[in-house]
């Protein structure tokens, strides 16, 4: 038995609750507010029904009402919607929350203080060795031995080849001869005439002395001979030259009796000194050919490159091998070219290279090259190291830091008082437990510290080093240690 639609009961809406009897379902839903009662009109029927017949319409209402799942829905949709617009209570900020807000803010402070700006530029070099040599030969000579091979050190001394010494051991076996014999003539005048010697010259003018008394007696007799007329002149004329001849070998033995008795005169002496001091100088130059056939390094270094090989005759000046310095390195820094003429000599670089990543090293600028490099069009600077690291080598590439001051005026402070937002930099000035910003110039970065600029700051000042960030202009502050 199917009602009609005065038989339907009304859905009657209650608080908190909305029931549909009709199509015996229950919905409920939790506004966020809790509304207002509702008033519903429940529409009697004007046919009297029994319970059975209550049963029997609810079921045909059942099967045969297409609109039974809209108004459940409906009502769905709008509790949500209530429940959405109305703004929650607890989205209001208290009044607590609010007065914490307002709290003054912790920071620490520092004292603003003048200093050097001095700002770092990035330069890029490389490493040339300070001092690069050939040692040649000195001597002519077939190699006998060859001691050292490319990349060898080699100290100062360090025989690094040796060649024949034949003919140099000739030579000193000569020069030692003669340096003998002068020695020997020099000892002589140095001893005198021996008594031997001056008895045989005084028994040579006995001897000249009695045939000159023979000839002198025998020209007296043909004197005489000649007056008479038993000789003829031509006699006469013989004998006077045989006492002359005999005369003239008369004063020679006693010259040389004179001359024995009186002994070497100085001038002698003097150049029989200066013959054995040129025999001992031949000696010492036969000594040095020789040595000269040992060929020692004159310089501690690294043997770059060898020309020669065991057997190869050489020449005088003939080049045997190529040396570099170790214990000290040239390093040729290219500068930027805004940088040309602005650095001298005394500034600081520090070197450091990817070869040895561990090793750095703060060094002044020995000296600015007064022209520009032929390739890079650049201006270079050199400066010199002494005791290299061992891994650091001729013609590797090498960077350094150059440290540049500034001639402004400026404020180092520590780069933790700067407060950066987009592109400019602010500090926090604290004047009666107010933050005031302030745009400033940074002047140099120098890693952990910073030099900065503005017109208002002066020394003495009290800006904020921590608790910037998020920091407003005229926020209140608190200062903390």
């Amino acid at each position: 038995m199917v009602g009609s639609k005065e038989d339907q009961p009304v859905a009657q809406f209650e608080p908190r609750q909305l029931i549909f009897a009709t199509l015996d379902y229950k919905v409920t839903f939790y506004p966020s507010r809790t509304p207002s009662p509702i008033p519903v009109t429940v529409m009697e029927s004007s046919k009297t029904t029994t319970p059975e017949s209550q049963i029997e319409s609810s079921a045909s209402n059942h099967s045969n009402n297409p609109w039974r799942w809209v108004v459940p829905l409906l009502l769905l949709a709008g509790g949500f919607l209530l429940g959405k617009i109305s703004p929650p209570m607890a989205s209001q900020t208290p009044a607590k929350e609010q007065s914490k807000a307002l709290k003054p803010r912790p920071v620490t402070i520092t004292t603003l203080s003048t200093g050097t700006a001095t700002r770092k530029v990035s330069l890029l070099g490389q490493v040339e060795a300070t001092q690069q040599s050939t040692l040649r030969s000195q001597s002519s000579g077939v190699v006998q031995k060859i001691l050292v091979q490319p990349g060898d050190r080699v100290k100062t001394g360090m025989v690094v080849a040796i060649l024949d010494d034949s003919d140099q051991k000739l030579g000193i076996a000569q020069a030692q001869a003669q340096l003998a014999q002068q020695k020997s003539n020099l000892a002589r005048l140095d001893a005198g005439t021996r008594p031997e010697i001056i008895a045989q010259r005084q028994a040579a003018v006995a001897s000249a002395l009695a045939r000159e008394r023979v000839a002198h007696d025998n020209l007296k007799r043909i004197k005489e001979l000649v007056k008479e007329g038993a000789l003829s002149q031509r006699t006469l004329v013989e004998a006077q030259s045989s006492l002359d001849e005999y005369q003239g070998e008369r004063l020679e033995a006693q010259a040389e009796l004179a001359e024995a008795k009186a002994g070497p005169i100085r001038e002698e002496i003097a150049a029989q000194r200066a013959n054995v001091s040129l025999a001992q100088a031949n000696l010492a130059q036969a000594e040095l050919a020789q040595q000269r056939t040992r060929i020692v390094s004159s310089q501690t270094g690294v043997v770059r490159t060898r020309t020669v090989s065991q057997g190869d005759l050489v020449e005088i000046s003939s080049p045997i091998l190529t040396l570099v310095a170790s214990d000290r390195f040239d390093i040729f820094l290219e500068l930027p070219e805004e940088l040309t003429g602005q650095v001298t000599p005394g500034m600081t670089v520090e070197l450091t290279s990817r070869v040895l990543p561990e090793w750095k090293k703060v060094q002044p600028i020995t000296a600015v090259v007064p022209s520009a490099d032929s390739t890079s069009r650049r201006q270079r600077v050199r400066v010199q190291i002494e005791d290299p690291p061992p891994g650091l080598l001729s013609g590797m590439a090498i960077a350094a830091n150059l440290s540049i001051p500034s001639n402004r005026s400026s404020f180092v402070v520590s780069r933790d008082a700067l407060t950066r937002r987009e592109d400019q930099w602010f500090v926090f000035k604290v004047a009666d437990s107010k933050a005031e910003q302030i745009e400033v110039e940074m002047i140099a970065d120098m890693g952990q510290k910073v030099a900065i600029y503005h017109p208002s700051l002066e020394t003495g000042q009290q800006i904020v080093l921590r608790g910037g960030d998020g920091l407003q202009d005229g926020a209140s502050v608190k200062i903390v240690n």
